[in-house]
This record gives C-alpha cells, sequence and structure tokens, in this order.
C-alpha cells in the first residue's frame, strides 16, 4: 500500500474524530495532509521592546515574570488572573480573564516569549490575553508560525502539532519531482526541505525559497500539461481556408466600420485559419468591444470555403442573441444560419438535425445542446465558444470532435489579465479588443449608502420617464438570517409597491425554469419592461440598448471583474448611462473595490486589481473548472516564475526530454496525471 494514501486519521495526534474535521477542508489521506500549506504566517524572529510599541499594536516580547500571579473574582463568575513582568527596561501587566490554570505555568525569575496587543494607560502598560510560551522551550517555540484554513472545532494549534506528527513520520517517503539539473538551475531546495520548510520555516528568506522552489513546480507541471494539450491538437493536420475577395467585400459593406483593434484580431484570425495547423485562438474583449461581428467573420470565412461553423453559448437568451445578429448581418447572403437550444420542439430539432447532417445548415448557434450525440455535422471546419469562462475545457474538445480537426475560437467578455490567461488559457493563442465602437459613451458610477434608497430611485424614476430602462441587482434570492443582504424577492417587493402603478417591473433568478427567464428577458428586451429586479443571471444577458441604469446592492459581495461585467448591461447606446454601487461595508478593501470602478470604465485595468485583491481561484465570482486549482503560486506576486516555467516547459516539449531522458520520469508521470484530471465541468451560479 502506498502510505501517503493512507487514511489521515491513522496519523499520530488525528483519530476518528479530528479526522472528520479535517474532512471537511478536504483532508482525507497523508497526502493531502502533507500538502495542506498555511494560508499566512506570524514573524515572531522580530522581538520588540516594550517602549517601542505603540498603543494597541501587536508585541513580541520577551519577559521575565517578577511577581507572584493573583486572581480575582469579578462579577459572573468572572475570573482576572494578574501578573507583573518586565523586559529589562520595562514593567507590564499580563491580564487573563477565566484563564486561571495558566497561574501554574507562570514562575518568578523565569523568561518568557510572550505575545499580544499592548495597551497603555495612566496607571500601568498591559496585554490582556496574551500568548506566552516558555523561552527555553524549543519544542514549543516557533519562530514563524503557521497558520493553516480552519473549521469548526480545529484549532491552529492543533492543526500544527497533527502536521508536526506527519511530517515526522511520512516526509521522507516525498520524492523529488523536478530533475536535479532543473533544481541545481534555480537553487531550488530539494522538495522535501521545501514541504518541511513551507509549513516551519527557520526564517522569512528560507520560507520564501521554501515557496518559490514549489511554486516553479507546480506553475511547470501545470504549464508542461497545457502545452502538450496544445502540441497534440497542433500536431493534427488542420484545414487550410482561402480567403475570398467576397470576405473584404462583407467587411466593407458592414454598416459600421471595425475598430482598429477589430482589424487586428480579424487579420490574426483569417492569418491562422489559412495556415493547416488547427487554430487555437483565444478572443477577449471589454463588454461591447465587438466580438460577435469579429466571430461572424470568421464563420463566414469558413461558410466560404465550404465548411460548416457551429457557435456554443452558455444560456439560451445568450444564443438566441447571437443568432438574430447572424440573421442580420447576412441576411443579403445565401447562408443558412439555425438555432439549436433546448426549448426547441422535437419536430423543428429533428429537421434541423437532418439538414445539418445533410449540409443544408452553414451556422448552427446554440447552447449545450449542440455537443450532444444525436447531433452530427456534414462539413465543420469551425467551431466557436462565447464567454469561456463558463465552459470547461473537454467541453471545448467535445464541440471540436464534432469535425475533424476543426479550427477553435473562443470568446470572453472577461477582461483576464496576461498572467491568469496563461494559467487559464496556456493552450491558446490571445488575441485583445482593447476599444469599444465608437459613439459608446462612459458609464457615470457612483457609490452610495442603502440609507439613500429614496435618492437613487428618484433618480432611476426621472430615467424611466425619459424612456429608458433599468437593472436592479441583489446578492441572493431570499433573505437569510444573520446576514445583513438585500434579496432580489425584498427589493422586488418594495419596487413593486413604488413603480408599478406607472411602469411594468419583473423579478428574474436562477430558480424560475427556462421557459419563464427567456419570456421576461424577452420582454425587457422589447420595452415592455422597465425595471428588472435580478441577482447575476443578468451578467451575460442580452443586448438591451436602451436600459441606462445599473443600480447594484451590497455591491462589496461581489467581486470587481464581476461588478464590472454587471455594469456592462448599460451603456450599449448613445444614451448617457449610470451604474450605482449600494455599498455599507467600510472596510479598506471594499472601499478600494468601490473606488477602482468608479476611477476607471478599462476591464483590463478592472481585471489586473481583482486579480491582486482577490486572487486567482475567485476571479469570476465562482471556481474555476477544467483548470486546477493552484496550492502555493500567487499569480500576482509571481508572473516572473510563471514566464520561466513557460520557457522551460516549451523547451522541454521542443526536446522532447520527458520522454528521452529517465531523470524527467517522475514530472513526466504527473504531467500525465494532470492531463486525465482535466474536468468538463461547467460553471453556473
Amino acid at each position: 500500500m502506498n502510505e501517503l494514501k493512507k487514511d489521515v486519521r491513522y496519523i499520530k495526534n488525528v483519530g476518528p474524530k479530528r479526522a472528520d474535521k479535517l474532512m471537511r477542508l478536504n483532508i482525507k489521506s497523508v497526502e493531502d495532509l502533507i500538502f495542506f500549506f498555511p494560508r499566512d504566517y506570524e514573524d515572531r524572529t522580530n522581538i520588540n521592546s516594550i517602549n517601542e510599541i505603540r498603543n494597541n499594536d501587536i508585541i513580541n516580547c520577551i519577559i521575565t515574570i517578577k511577581s507572584n500571579p493573583s486572581v480575582v473574582n469579578l462579577r459572573n463568575n468572572l475570573k482576572l488572573l494578574k501578573v507583573l513582568a518586565s523586559d529589562g527596561n520595562t514593567d507590564i501587566t499580563l491580564v487573563w480573564f477565566n484563564q486561571v490554570y495558566i497561574k501554574n505555568k507562570l514562575i518568578i525569575g523565569e523568561k518568557y516569549f510572550c505575545r499580544g496587543k499592548l495597551s497603555r494607560n495612566k496607571f500601568e502598560v498591559q496585554i490582556q490575553n496574551p500568548e506566552i510560551i516558555p523561552y527555553s522551550d524549543s519544542d514549543f517555540f516557533i519562530p514563524i508560525v503557521p497558520i493553516y484554513p480552519l473549521t469548526s472545532g480545529l484549532s491552529n494549534k492543533e492543526m500544527i502539532i497533527i502536521i508536526k506528527k506527519c511530517l515526522e513520520e511520512y516526509l521522507p517517503l516525498i520524492k523529488n519531482t523536478l530533475p536535479e539539473d532543473l533544481i541545481r538551475k534555480y537553487n531550488l531546495m530539494n522538495k522535501r526541505e521545501s514541504i518541511e520548510k513551507i509549513h516551519f520555516p527557520d526564517n522569512i528568506k528560507v520560507l520564501e525559497k521554501a515557496r518559490k522552489s514549489l511554486a516553479y513546480e507546480e506553475l511547470l507541471i501545470l504549464q508542461l500539461a497545457l502545452i502538450s494539450i496544445r502540441s497534440n491538437q497542433n500536431s493534427n493536420n488542420g484545414i487550410i481556408f482561402n480567403k475570398s475577395k467576397e470576405l473584404d467585400l462583407f467587411i466593407d459593406r458592414l454598416p459600421f466600420k471595425l475598430t482598429k483593434s477589430q482589424e487586428v484580431v480579424v487579420r490574426e484570425i483569417i492569418e491562422d485559419m489559412s495556415m493547416q495547423k488547427q487554430m487555437n485562438r483565444l478572443v477577449q474583449g471589454d463588454v461591447g468591444s465587438g466580438k460577435t461581428v469579429v466571430s461572424a467573420i470568421a464563420m463566414l470565412n469558413a461558410v466560404l470555403n465550404g465548411y460548416q461553423a457551429a457557435m456554443m453559448a452558455p444560456t439560451e437568451i445568450l444564443a438566441s442573441q447571437h443568432y438574430e445578429t447572424l440573421k442580420s448581418l447576412f441576411d443579403k447572403m445565401n447562408i443558412n444560419v439555425s438555432l439549436l437550444t433546448s426549448n426547441i420542439n422535437k419536430k423543428t430539432k429533428d429537421e434541423i438535425l437532418i439538414d445539418l447532417e445533410q449540409g443544408n445548415i452553414d451556422i448552427l448557434v446554440g447552447t449545450h445542446s449542440i455537443i450532444q450525440e444525436n447531433v452530427n455535422f456534414n462539413h465543420l471546419g469551425l467551431v466557436i465558444t462565447d464567454e469561456q469562462h463558463r465552459f470547461g475545457v473537454s467541453q471545448r474538445m467535445k464541440l471540436a470532435a464534432k469535425g475533424n480537426h476543426p479550427d477553435i475560437l473562443v470568446m470572453t467578455a472577461t477582461p483576464i489579465p496576461r498572467s491568469l490567461a496563461l494559467i487559464l488559457y496556456g493552450d491558446l493563442d490571445i488575441s485583445t479588443i482593447k476599444e469599444l465602437p465608437p459613439g459608446r459613451q462612459k458609464i457615470e458610477t457612483f457609490v452610495m449608502n442603502s440609507e439613500k434608497q429614496d435618492i437613487v430611485f428618484d433618480f432611476m424614476l426621472k430615467q424611466l420617464d425619459n424612456g429608458r430602462q433599468a437593472y436592479i441587482v441583489c446578492p441572493t434570492i431570499e433573505s437569510k438570517e444573520n446576514e445583513n443582504l438585500k434579496s432580489v424577492e425584498e427589493i422586488y417587493k418594495i419596487i413593486n409597491e413604488r413603480f408599478s402603478s406607472k411602469y411594468r417591473c419583473e423579478l428574474l433568478h436562477g430558480k424560475l425554469n427556462q421557459k419563464e427567464k427567456d419570456m421576461i428577458m424577452n420582454d425587457f428586451k422589447n420595452g415592455k419592461i422597465s425595471i428588472l429586479v435580478a441577482t447575476t443571471v443578468v451578467e451575460v444577458g442580452v443586448n438591451v440598448a436602451n436600459a441606462n441604469t445599473m443600480i447594484i446592492y451590497n455591491a462589496d459581495r461581489f467581486g470587481l471583474s464581476q461588478l464590472h461585467q454587471l455594469r456592462g448591461r448599460v451603456g450599449r447606446s448613445s444614451h448617457k448611462s449610470y451604474c450605482i454601487l449600494l455599498n455599507d461595508n467600510q472596510s479598506k478593501i471594499a472601499r478600494e473595490r468601490m473606488r477602482v470602478l468608479q476611477s476607471t470604465n478599462d476591464g483590463f485595468v478592472i481585471s489586473e486589481k481583482d486579480l491582486f485583491l482577490r486572487g486567482p481561484g475567485e476571479f469570476f465570482g465562482t471556481k474555476q473548472h477544467g483548470v486546477p486549482q493552484l496550492k502555493i503560486a500567487n499569480l500576482f506576486r509571481d508572473i516572473e516564475i510563471l514566464k520561466i516555467a513557460q520557457k522551460d516547459a516549451i523547451k522541454m516539449i521542443d526536446e522532447n526530454k520527458l520522454s528521452l531522458d529517465i531523470n524527467y520520469k517522475i514530472l513526466k508521470t504527473k504531467i500525465e496525471n494532470l492531463i486525465e484530471n482535466i474536468d468538463d465541468e461547467i460553471i453556473l451560479n
């Protein structure tokens, strides 16, 4: 039996009860525990003198006990333990509430490490409920204390003891993943030492070296896996698409001129399609930047070469919007565009499937329906997925498998920092549309306290009276106890009572069935609904040019990028548009988020800040599927390590190191396991 796979309950100091608690942290085996890294550290190497620490600051000090501890009985069975101590220059009173057992640990004349919040008054200097450890007790004094993610009933002290015992017994079983030449090249720690020091570092310098060693390995493995996937795709013989004059005529006849960014991206796509290797390209552009027309040009290029094109969107309403847009763009051309969603009746669906297989349909737009087994294309040459962050890697591949190595185009309206794009889409080339079409006005963004709700409603009423429409977004469907969150049901009731005599209001959330959602969104799109109260289901939605007001309750509960996406539902015409963020959270990070949104409408600037404030795991509001979560690497901080890892990965693949060099055998196995485990789950709120 592989000892590292052994059930965690058999580790010393664990047992069945603690194992159940560890299970809540997704720790099931010895290996899980070893790789359960601290989320933070408490540096105790910087010892302070009492005189240099300001009031209410945390102090690390070495003190000597000067008096016998005394216990005072206060009201309501409250017991106060006090003792006088000194750091050699200044006396300090240590106070504990209802912790009388500490009395027996305090010995006059003995030295202790002491940590806590220092407070000064006119009578004395004091630390309440300090942590105190005998200074001579090296088994208990840890210079850099690891702080672990915890669960109910499990303290950080317990985690430290459990992990220490685990490492003592099982760390010798850990083998190096990286070959010796890479360890020497970058002066990395070996795997055992880096794991030991990431848990229990001697000092900050050692901690950083351990972290960098593990981060490089983690990023290298991920890049090797993604590049291997891409290499397999590129080794496939792609389709050579020839650019025709008819494509240029179509672009010239568009009712608008392409922006410079759109022209560059179109050129990159057409160039990719003209090559023998399979195209794998991500087009990212801010909300309203014109990605759909770019994809339409690519689809037309495929059709003019005698091939079919497919486009997959995450929701029926978005698929329908793309279908209508493409029908309009190809109105005067002999191109058959069809829509396939679960709402289409069986007779129509059967007709579409027959026409598709016989080659009578040129472009098929749909939801996940188009990757079902009974959907067969005649001559598929191009596949497009929209809002890629809502699909898994394998779903993109399933769509591509409908043809014989068709070109792949991926679109997203979530601007992604370059570092994160290298991770999420390391198997794709990346194009960026940076400009918005002319005529779009900047969305004015305001931050207000929810107490000013009436002022916000009066402002919204003026916009409605001018013929506009409004979105109101809330973080939850129903009110929850102990959470001061506004629910859509609660706000809808208020809005309906206040405005329904003059304007139609509707409620939209994820618990409604698809038919109800589509009906409400279509009525809103067609101007029959003036106020739409919704959850984040509107984040990816239809283009409602007449909507110019977006009000978001509890704005602090959303990530910056998600707020930017929601804001992008307005500002889609020449009408002046507004986004009002209702925020009562006055924490530093909440205020910083609001400030960023007020200061810029640039999605790429916002996404960089979001990555910094929230971290990559929560970048899209939910965990990214299809790509494994990083345990140790930080994409904001480790961009240089990522670049080195990617460069090394490319070189290893080119030189076939993984197959030819025996020293790379363990690394090769890790990559093969990772590729097998890349899943195809879908992300939906």
